[in-house]
């Protein structure tokens, strides 16, 4: 099995390495990464500046990798249509510091990589922690509780054009209650702005993630359950045009399409 790592928080970020560690138990690993942090920066591509992937041997002996001074969106487009000499057969993106959840699906870097692949048709995975302080963090932790999880997505299908958005509490194997399979809460702001004045009295405005202050959070839901100790999944689709929608917004021009017909008919 071919497995493509990427992520937004670089490729030095502990969190790469930690996954590299456990997927290469799975199968052949590559890894092709931001050369630096590119965190929320969605789905963007680079269009007007070139790009350069350099070959690095950070890790261990027989993952190849590459460092990338793009977006995680462009180092899945470079692994899949370049760099690798086959696709691969599965992406995970991650492990991101910093949980992704709800709205959060249209800011993420890291998801936006697991989305470039589904594009492709390839199996994809973004998997993020709830914990914002990578100093402190103990990998080995996750690493035991993201070998299992990762063991079982492994081993079933990913739907074509799906991804599994993935959020691991930050625990020990022994104390996470368990997965549940959820809906995105997209209730929730979580970001918001915060006005600061300047020495000459003008207002600038910094967002502020407020993820730890939110309370009063929907049941069953992504948010409340991954704060209980739960692995979170959500399986989100890419497919975001449906025959059914089509036919709904149609008959909304149905009257202006025959005017402009007896309009035509009439002046010829």
């Amino acid at each position: 099995m071919r497995i493509l790592v990427t992520n937004d928080d670089g490729i030095f970020h502990p969190g790469v390495e930690a996954m590299v560690s456990v997927l290469q138990h799975f199968g052949e690993v590559y890894v092709v990464c931001p050369d630096e942090e590119r965190s929320a920066i969605s789905h963007s591509i680079t269009l007007r500046n070139p790009i350069k992937a350099v070959p690095t041997n950070i890790f261990s002996t027989g993952i190849t990798s590459w460092l990338v001074n793009g977006t995680p969106a462009d180092c899945i487009k470079l692994g899949v249509e370049v760099l690798m000499k086959e696709p691969p057969d599965i992406v995970f993106s991650g492990i991101n510091i910093g949980p992704n959840l709800g709205r959060d699906i249209y800011y993420s870097g890291t998801i936006a990589g697991a989305s470039e692949a589904a594009l492709y048709g390839i199996p994809s995975v973004a998997v993020s922690l709830a914990s914002f302080d990578k100093a402190s963090v103990n990998y080995q932790q996750i690493k035991a509780l993201f070998y299992q999880i990762g063991e079982v997505i492994i081993q079933n299908k990913i739907p074509s054009g799906m991804l599994l958005n993935v959020n691991l509490p930050y625990t020990s194997k022994e104390l996470c209650q368990g997965v549940k399979v959820v809906p995105l809460d997209m209730s929730v702001s979580r970001y918001r702005h915060v006005g600061l004045n300047d020495p000459n009295g003008n207002i600038y405005y910094w967002l502020k993630d407020t993820y730890q202050e939110l309370d009063e959070l929907a049941k069953g839901k992504d948010f409340s359950l991954l704060r209980q100790n739960y692995v979170t999944i959500s399986p989100i689709e890419n497919k975001t045009i449906t025959k059914r929608r089509i036919d709904y917004v149609s008959r909304w021009f149905h009257t202006f399409n025959q005017n402009k017909e007896d309009f035509f008919h009439v002046k010829h």
